[in-house]
């Protein structure tokens, strides 16, 4: 598995003001342009945990996801942005973030304009069971059509297991009742296919190796019940090994959405 890349941010191009998250166009070093999701938004770190784990986790499956890199952010980034809430947001944000590759020309996925292969829809419905990704709606599908394949972006509301730590070994048990919401629910006919080819590639030595790219000063950060880093690191483990095991809770939520979609 290849290490995530670190650039320093040198150049503030634009604030995406879609979402809440305010995320920011941005240069790096490395002359590349790119999404840059910020530490000091709302959910914080927890998101770009969030967004780090969900996409690499894509990526090993085969899934198309922009490069994620980390992303340096010096105090003077973002001066010349004359609203005062996004001086605030890039203030609070010093330090190590998150970046997504800008995909520049990309269109948005529209169900209505382009149907998807029942495999990938149904490999996308399941990994965002595994994840509990409530942010892949017709509302706001966070996919994008870019070179005729179909990307996935904007993992950041996923895991919110995470924003409470309470009871977290049940809730990787439960099912994802927010499936019936996905907007390629209706094209996931081959969920049980799916979920084949995918649980053959996570292994826990896979799980292992994507959780470890999580910063320890993201961990840090965060208001959570344990006592070291390697703690934290074994419960994000732990509850995504469990919802892989006892996948067969979430896809029979998701089979049972689907029958009441007919």
């Amino acid at each position: 598995m290849h290490p995530i890349r670190t650039v320093n941010v040198t150049r503030y191009l634009a604030a995406l003001r879609e979402g809440g998250s305010m995320p920011a166009i941005a240069e790096a070093d490395d002359g590349f342009l790119y999404v840059l999701k910020f530490r000091g938004a709302g959910q914080g770190v927890k998101a770009l945990i969030a967004e780090l784990i969900g996409g690499e986790i894509a990526r090993r499956i085969g899934l198309q996801v922009p490069e994620i890199v980390f992303a340096n952010l010096d105090e003077a980034f973002g001066r010349t942005e004359p609203d005062e809430e996004i001086q605030d947001l890039n203030k609070a944000s010093v330090g190590l973030n998150l970046a997504l590759h800008y995909l520049s020309g990309a269109a948005t996925f529209d169900p209505l304009v382009t149907t998807i292969d029942p495999i990938l829809a149904s490999q996308i419905v399941w990994l965002d069971c595994l994840l509990m990704n409530v942010d892949r709606t017709s509302r706001n599908t966070n996919m994008l059509i870019w070179r005729k394949e179909l990307w996935l972006i904007d993992h950041g509301a996923a895991l919110y297991f995470h924003h409470s730590w309470d009871n977290w070994q049940l809730k990787a048990l439960q099912p994802f009742p927010q499936v019936k919401d996905h907007v390629l629910l209706p094209q996931a006919t081959e969920l049980d296919k799916a979920g084949i080819l995918i649980r053959a590639v996570l292994t826990k030595s896979v799980i292992h190796d994507i959780v470890s790219l999580i910063p320890g000063e993201w961990l840090t950060e965060t208001a959570a019940p344990f006592e070291s880093l390697k703690q934290h690191r074994d419960a994000y483990e732990q509850f995504l090994n469990s919802r892989i095991t006892h996948s067969e809770i979430f896809v029979k939520e998701a089979l049972y959405a689907g029958t009441t979609l007919i």
